[in-house]
């Protein structure tokens, strides 16, 4: 009795692995169709600026889906960074770019600025962001007098 109850839940256990097993590949398949961004990077260290200096660093992102990718907004953590796409569908596998200028006036310290991409891809919204100090004006010139 024992046997046939013991081997009655094994195959029990193999039915659902074996279940769970060939409803993976079909789930994982609707998470990628339409459109996808991929950043080659998503976040660029700009190390130190001077205070009232100026970042500028350019975001390199493809569409992994199968459906055109549309940017539709990007949000900003703060005023002092504006950024700069492209409103021009990407298409499945092509690359596109987004630029970030950061005013470091009226900052000071660690900054870690935050770009969230508004757009059609199926994952939702997208974040990247600019990170690294700013420093008095005056510090960053003996620095770099040394």
């Amino acid at each position: 009795m024992k046997k046939a109850l013991l081997l009655a839940l094994s195959l029990t256990a193999a039915g659902f692995t074996a279940q769970a097993q060939t409803t993976k590949p079909a789930m994982a398949a609707a998470k990628t169709a339409g459109p996808a961004i991929t950043f080659e990077e998503s976040k660029y260290d700009f190390g130190s600026v001077a205070q009232g200096g100026m970042v500028d660093h350019t975001f390199k992102f493809k569409n992994t889906g199968n459906q055109p990718l549309i940017i539709s907004n990007i949000g900003v953590s703060c005023g002092c960074t504006v950024p700069e796409y492209s409103k021009a569908p990407v298409m499945p596998g092509k690359t596109g770019t987004l630029s970030a200028h950061f005013n470091s006036a009226g900052k000071m310290g660690m900054q870690n600025k935050v770009l969230t991409i508004e757009s059609n891809a199926a994952a939702g919204p997208a974040t990247v962001s600019l990170v690294g100090e700013v420093k008095e004006a005056s510090a960053a010139a003996a620095a770099k007098a040394n």
